[in-house]
């Protein structure tokens, strides 16, 4: 039975989430039971594709992206993928029509990733778009379930929510990323010589699009507000530590929110939003 399968692949879409981020596991908790697994699905295929190029670097990662994208098309085509992240994902596309367009500009950003890239505005614009914003509006589609109307006049603040989530992510991971990785996402911007007038300018940018974003927050349905919610709240406080330290310390080592203090987040933002003060 198909059923049994489904199920099989949309625990290995939760348990994706919950290996790779505590942050996003514990704010999908806080959905509706209908809203938490195409969640899971979404994030479970993105990492699939994120993994390739961060990670299998001994292996034929261009081929493999190619693999996934080819792999993907043809599962929502069929109905079906015998792997269960891809399945999970199908089903979701295809249960939300989730526009194609959107999945192609995701894998076209991280195919990105594959070449040292020097990042003009309009490049980094493009990826930001393709890695992230995309991402929200993909997640936006299972929130609206249908709502065209809701959909579009939430679109705007989705997209400004996986911006800013993207760009908190490339500071705390900026060494990593510059060392390991030879990635330096920001435009005119030398990390050989990281100065805190360079970061400064970056966070400016960052808390303009958090700040944005939360107004749509506001406005999301209930059946994912409170979940979204406290994602925007542990970023916000990752943003924080970041901003506290010298661009000389992110460029040294991981800043990062400790699980112990994630919780106390949750409880605060729970207080929060049963008081209505988001």
């Amino acid at each position: 039975m198909k059923e049994r399968f489904d199920t099989l692949s949309a625990t290995c879409s939760r348990e994706t989430t919950r290996l790779y981020s505590t942050s996003f596991s514990l704010g999908i908790l806080f959905f509706k039971k209908d809203v938490r697994d195409p969640i899971h699905a979404i994030y479970g295929f993105v990492r699939l594709a994120d993994e390739i190029v961060d990670s299998f670097h001994d292996y034929p990662k261009s081929l493999m992206l190619a693999e996934l994208k080819s792999d993907t098309f043809k599962a929502i085509e069929r109905g079906i993928s015998i792997n269960p992240v891809i399945n999970s994902f199908q089903q979701v596309v295809n249960q939300f029509g989730i526009k194609h367009q959107l999945i192609i500009q995701f894998l076209n950003s991280m195919e990105m990733d594959l070449e040292d890239q020097a990042y003009t505005s309009e490049k980094y614009d493009e990826y930001i778009m393709g890695s992230a914003q995309v991402v929200g509006l993909m997640c936006l589609h299972v929130f609206s379930n249908g709502n065209g109307e809701e959909f579009e006049h939430l679109k705007i603040p989705a997209m400004k929510l996986g911006s800013a989530f993207q760009k908190v992510n490339f500071l705390r991971d900026v060494n990593a990323d510059y060392q390991e990785l030879n990635r330096t996402y920001f435009p005119d911007v030398d990390l050989s010589a990281f100065s805190d007038e360079n970061k400064r300018a970056i966070e400016e940018d960052i808390l303009k699009e958090l700040n944005e974003a939360l107004n749509g927050i506001r406005q999301l349905p209930r059946s994912c507000r409170k979940g979204v919610y406290l994602a925007y709240v542990y970023y916000k406080q990752l943003f924080r530590k970041i901003a506290k330290v010298p661009a000389e310390k992110i460029m040294s080592e991981r800043i990062r929110v400790s699980n112990g203090h994630k919780f106390y987040l949750m409880f605060d933002s729970l207080i929060r939003y049963k008081l209505n003060v988001l």
